[in-house]
C-alpha cells in the first residue's frame, strides 16, 4: 500500500521535476544520466516558460547537496546547469540565469576548492554566452569581490595550503574575473564594471599574481603573448593576460579609473625602488591601452610625481624612469596637449632636486656619510630627468622640438638678467651653477639628431642671443654645453664626427670625406647677420683662463663647421681674420694666460687654418701653412695639437723671442688668396670683436679699455684737501718714452693709418657695431654723470647759509662706477635756487646770458 501511495504521490509531481530528478543516477559516481538529459533539455526549449521552475528546482537540490558535502551530486547539477544554459537562447533565460548565478555564488561561498573552481568554471561559460536583450537590473557586485578574494588566496588549513591547489584558486579567480569584465563590457550596462569600487579590487589583485613573475621582460618592445598552456598552467601569465584585455577595453572616460589603482599597488607594496616590476606594468599598459588614450598615462604619472615629490630621491628617481619608459611608447604615436606641461613638470622637479642637493650641502660635515648618500641619489633623480626630456625631445616632430628648445632655454638662468623663468630664490650660486648645468644637458639631448634644412630655421635670433649668453660665463663646464648645442644644430650633414675630436694636424682632409652643400641665400643672410656674433664668441671662448682641452677641441669644431655649413668666400676670409686675431692675442697676452693656454691657442689656429686651407684648396695658401707647421714641428712643437695636449709637455719661457717664421703671416696669406680672386683687403683690418652687454651680464672684464674721464667746471677753486693726486710711477721704460718722440709719432701716425683703413675696408655691420657699443657706453656715462651733478648741487644747495646762496656751487670730485667727474650744473631758464632767511627762491637767468661749458670726451 506505502508502495502504491508513493507511486501515486510521484505520478502527480509536475513534469519538470520528474526530469530534473531522473537526470540524477542513484550512484553519483556514474555521472549525469544523457539520456534523461536530453530529455530535460528537449522540455526546456519546447517550454521556455519552464526554464526559471526548472533553474529554481536544481538550484534548490544543489543548494541541499552542498550543505550535505554531496559533492558528486553537485557536479551533476552544475553540469546539467550548463548544458542548459548552452541550449538555450531565449527571453525566458533571464529568471533562469538568476537560479543560475545563485548557484554559482554558492559554489564559490564553499570552503572547497573543488567546488570554487567548479562554480568558476561554470561561470565562465556563462560569461561567454551573447544574450540577446541586455539585463538592466543584474549586477555583479558579488562575484566581483569574491573572485578578487581568490585571486589572494592563502588558507589557513595546511592540507589545503599547497603549493599546487593555491595556484588553482588563483587561477580560478583570475579566470572568473576575466569572465566579469567580458560579460559586462559585452553588455550595455558595461560602465558598471569600471566603478572606482570594483577597479580598487579588480586591477590590485590582477598585479598582486604578477609579481611572481621571476624575471621582468625589460625589452622596448610589445612583450611576447604567452601560449595557451602557460595561461593556463601560471597564475602570472593569465593575470598578464587578464590585465591586458581589461586595459584593451579601456575608453575615454574610464581609462584613468583603471590606471590609478596601478600606482596604489605600486605605493602600497614599495615597488618604485627598485622599480623593474613598475617599468614593467606601464609598459604593458602604454602597448595595450588605445593610442589616443597615451597621455591620460602620461598626466597620470605626472600627477603622481607631484604627489611624492616629498618621497625619497630613489622613489622618485623611479617614478621619473616609468614615466620615460612611458613617453618612449607614447612619442610614437598620440601624445595629445601635453608637451609642455611634461617638460614643464620634469623642469620643476629638476629644480626641486637641485635644491634639496644645495639645501643638504650646506648643512655641514655633520653625518657626512649621509649626506653624501643623499647627494648621489639625487644625482640619479637629475639623470633620470634629463634622460626623460632628452628622449621625449628626440622623438618629437621638428616644429614641436622647436617650441621646446624655446622653452628649455627660458629657463636656464643667467647672471645679472631676468629673462628665466625658472624660480632659483633658493638655489644659490652653487644651486644655480648645477641647474644651468642640468637644463643645458636636457638642452643638448633635445637637440641630438635635430636636422634643419636652414641654419635660420635652427638657430632663430630668439634662441641664439639666449643661448649665447652662458658661452661667456666664468664655468669650463657650461661653455662646452654651449658648444655642443650649437654643433648638434649646425651639423646637418653628419659632419661632426668627422671633425671634431682630432687632437694633430690632419694630413689630408679629404679622407675625411665630408659632406657639403652649396651655401644658400637664407644661410648667407644668417652669417651676414649673426657672423660677427658668433666670431666674437669664439674668440673670447678662447681666452678663457679656465679652458681645458676639450674647449679648445669643441672652439675647433665650431671653427671647422661653420667653414662646412656657413661659409661662403666672405666668410673665409673672416674666419681667417679670427684665427690670425687669436694667434696674435697670444703672443701679446693682453689677458695674462698662462703659458699653457697661450700655447693651446696657437695650436688651436694651427689646426684651423690647416683645415680651412685645404677645404678651399688655393695651393699657395696650403704651402704657407704646411711650411709653418713643419717649423713649429722642428723647432716648437707645444704650438701643435699634438704637443701641447699631451700629459707632459715642455712649454716655452717666453713667446717674445720666437722666429716669425713659427707664425702664420696675414702679408703671405692675403697674398696666396688674392692670386686665387678672393677679396683680401679686409685681410690687412685686424679683427677686434664688438661690445655688448653680455660682457657685464656675465661678469666679464669689458673688451675696451677703460677711460677716466675728468671734466672740469668749476668756477671757484676746489680746496687742496679735496684734489685727487694722480702719481705716475716713474721708470726708465716711462723715461725713454717721453725722449723718444719720434717713436711716438710714427705710432700716432700707424694709429690713424689702421683707423682710416678700418674705415675704409671692414665690414658696415662690424663698424656700426663698434660705434654703436662706444655710443651707448658713453650715453649711459654722461647721464650718470648729470645725474650725480644735479643731486649734489640740490643737496648742496640746500645746506648753505643765507649770506653765501649766492655763490656758485661748488661740487666736490665723486666716482661712479669708472668715471671721475667734477662738474657745476650751468644756470638753467627755470631759475637758480637761492636760500634767503631760510627759504628757497628760483631767480631765473635769460637764455642769451647762460654760459654753456665745453664737455669734451675722448
Amino acid at each position: 500500500m506505502p508502495t502504491r501511495v508513493c507511486c501515486c504521490c510521484s505520478a502527480l509531481r509536475p513534469r519538470y521535476k520528474r526530469l530534473v530528478d531522473n537526470i540524477f543516477p542513484e550512484d553519483p559516481k556514474d555521472g549525469l544520466v544523457k539520456a534523461d538529459m536530453e530529455k530535460l533539455t528537449f522540455y526546456a526549449v519546447s517550454a521556455p516558460e519552464k526554464l526559471d521552475r526548472i533553474g529554481a528546482y536544481l538550484a534548490e537540490r544543489l543548494s541541499r547537496d552542498v550543505v550535505r558535502h554531496r559533492s558528486g551530486y553537485v557536479l551533476i547539477a552544475m553540469e546539467a546547469l550548463d548544458q542548459l544554459l548552452m541550449a538555450c537562447h531565449s527571453q525566458s533565460i533571464k529568471p533562469f540565469v538568476e537560479s543560475f548565478l545563485h548557484m554559482v555564488a554558492k559554489l564559490l561561498e564553499s570552503g572547497e576548492p573543488k567546488l570554487q573552481v567548479l562554480g568558476t568554471n561554470s561561470f565562465v561559460k556563462f560569461a561567454n554566452i551573447e544574450e540577446d536583450t541586455p539585463s538592466y537590473h543584474r549586477r555583479y557586485d558579488f562575484f566581483v569581490s569574491r573572485f578578487s578574494a581568490m585571486c589572494h588566496s592563502c588558507h589557513s588549513d595546511p592540507e589545503i595550503r599547497t603549493e599546487r591547489i593555491e595556484d588553482l584558486i588563483r587561477i580560478a579567480g583570475i579566470r572568473g574575473i576575466q569572465g566579469v569584465v567580458r560579460k559586462t563590457v559585452n553588455d550595455e550596462l558595461r560602465a558598471t564594471i569600471w566603478e572606482p569600487q570594483h577597479m580598487d579590487k579588480i586591477v590590485p589583485s590582477l598585479l598582486f599574481n604578477m609579481q611572481k613573475i621571476e624575471e621582468v621582460d625589460s625589452r622596448l618592445g610589445p612583450p611576447s603573448s604567452p601560449s595557451a598552456g602557460d595561461k593556463e598552467e601560471n597564475p602570472a601569465v593569465l593575470a598578464e593576460s587578464c590585465f591586458r584585455e581589461l586595459l584593451g577595453r579601456a575608453t575615454f572616460g574610464n581609462m584613468n579609473n583603471a590606471v590609478r589603482p596601478v600606482f596604489a599597488h605600486l605605493d602600497h607594496h614599495k615597488l618604485w625602488d627598485p622599480n623593474e616590476f613598475a617599468v614593467h606594468c606601464f609598459k604593458i599598459i602604454m602597448y595595450s591601452i588605445q593610442a589616443q588614450y597615451s597621455h591620460h598615462v602620461i598626466q597620470e604619472i605626472l600627477g603622481h610625481l607631484d604627489a611624492r615629490k616629498k618621497d625619497s630621491p630613489r622613489v622618485r628617481a623611479g617614478i621619473i624612469q616609468v614615466l620615460l619608459e612611458a613617453v618612449a611608447i607614447a612619442a610614437k604615436g598620440s601624445i595629445g596637449p601635453t608637451v609642455l606641461e611634461v617638460f614643464n613638470t620634469l623642469l620643476k622637479h629638476l629644480r626641486l632636486s637641485v635644491e634639496l642637493e644645495a639645501s643638504d650641502s650646506q648643512k655641514g660635515s655633520v653625518g657626512s656619510v649621509t649626506l653624501s648618500s643623499k647627494d648621489n641619489d639625487e644625482k640619479i633623480v637629475q639623470n633620470a630627468v634629463i634622460q626623460t626630456i632628452g628622449f621625449f625631445g628626440s622623438n618629437l616632430p621638428d616644429y614641436q622640438r622647436s617650441e621646446i628648445m624655446m622653452f628649455i632655454m627660458g629657463k636656464v638662468p643667467v647672471f645679472g638678467t631676468s629673462t628665466h623663468t625658472l624660480d632659483i630664490s633658493q638655489l644659490g650660486d652653487l644651486g644655480t651653477r648645477r641647474i644651468q648645468i642640468m637644463l643645458l644637458r636636457s638642452l643638448l639631448m633635445v637637440t641630438s639628431g635635430y636636422k634643419a634644412k636652414t641654419i635660420v630655421t635652427a638657430l632663430p635670433g630668439s634662441f641664439l642671443d639666449p643661448l649665447l649668453s652662458p658661452s661667456l660665463m666664468e664655468d669650463y663646464e657650461l661653455r662646452q654645453l654651449v658648444l655642443e648645442v650649437m654643433h648638434n644644430l649646425m651639423d646637418r650633414h653628419d659632419n661632426r664626427a668627422k671633425a671634431t675630436g682630432h687632437q694633430r694636424i690632419i694630413p689630408d682632409v679629404a679622407d675625411l670625406k665630408i659632406k657639403r652643400e652649396k651655401i644658400c641665400r637664407q644661410d648667407t643672410s644668417f652669417m651676414k647677420k649673426n657672423g660677427q656674433q658668433l666670431y666674437r664668441h669664439i674668440y673670447l671662448g678662447c681666452k678663457e683662463e679656465d679652458n681645458v682641452q676639450k674647449n679648445y677641441e669643441l672652439l675647433y669644431t665650431s671653427l671647422a663647421l661653420i667653414t662646412i655649413e656657413l661659409a661662403n668666400e666672405e666668410v673665409v676670409i673672416d674666419l681667417i681674420r679670427l684665427a690670425i686675431a687669436l694667434q696674435d692675442s697670444a703672443i701679446i697676452n693682453e689677458d695674462n694666460l698662462s703659458m699653457f693656454h697661450r700655447c693651446g691657442i696657437m695650436a688651436l689656429v694651427a689646426a684651423y687654418l690647416n683645415f680651412v686651407s685645404q677645404m678651399i684648396a688655393v695651393p699657395a695658401f696650403c704651402q704657407h701653412v704646411s711650411k709653418v707647421i713643419e717649423t713649429r714641428t722642428m723647432e716648437a712643437p707645444y704650438f701643435l695639437p699634438e704637443h701641447i695636449f699631451r700629459d707632459k709637455c715642455m712649454l716655452p719661457k717666453s713667446l717674445e723671442k720666437h722666429d716669425k717664421n713659427l707664425y702664420f703671416l696675414t702679408n703671405k696669406i692675403a697674398e696666396s688668396l688674392g692670386g686665387s680672386g678672393y677679396s683680401v683687403e679686409r685681410l690687412s683690418v685686424p679683427y677686434v670683436p664688438q661690445v655688448t652687454d653680455e660682457d657685464r651680464l656675465s661678469r666679464r672684464k669689458s673688451i675696451v679699455d677703460t677711460v677716466s674721464i675728468q671734466v672740469d667746471i668749476l668756477s671757484n677753486s676746489v680746496p687742496s684737501d679735496d684734489v685727487v693726486s694722480n702719481t705716475e710711477e716713474i721708470t726708465f721704460e716711462a723715461l725713454k718714452k717721453a725722449i723718444d718722440t719720434n717713436g711716438m709719432e710714427e705710432q700716432e701716425k700707424e694709429k690713424r693709418r689702421l683707423v682710416i683703413e678700418k674705415f675704409q675696408k671692414a665690414p658696415f655691420e662690424e663698424i656700426a657695431a663698434q660705434c654703436e657699443s662706444k655710443a651707448n657706453l658713453l650715453h649711459d656715462r654722461l647721464a650718470q654723470i648729470l645725474e650725480l651733478t644735479i643731486r649734489c648741487c640740490s643737496e648742496e644747495a640746500a645746506s648753505l647759509p643765507s649770506e653765501a646762496s649766492t655763490k656758485a656751487c661748488t661740487v666736490k670730485p665723486g666716482r661712479v662706477g669708472f668715471l671721475k667727474a667734477w662738474v657745476c650744473p650751468p644756470p638753467s631758464p627755470s631759475g637758480t635756487l637761492t636760500v634767503t632767511s631760510g627759504h628757497a627762491q628760483y631767480q631765473s637767468v635769460p637764455v642769451y646770458e647762460m654760459k654753456f661749458p665745453d664737455l669734451c670726451v675722448y
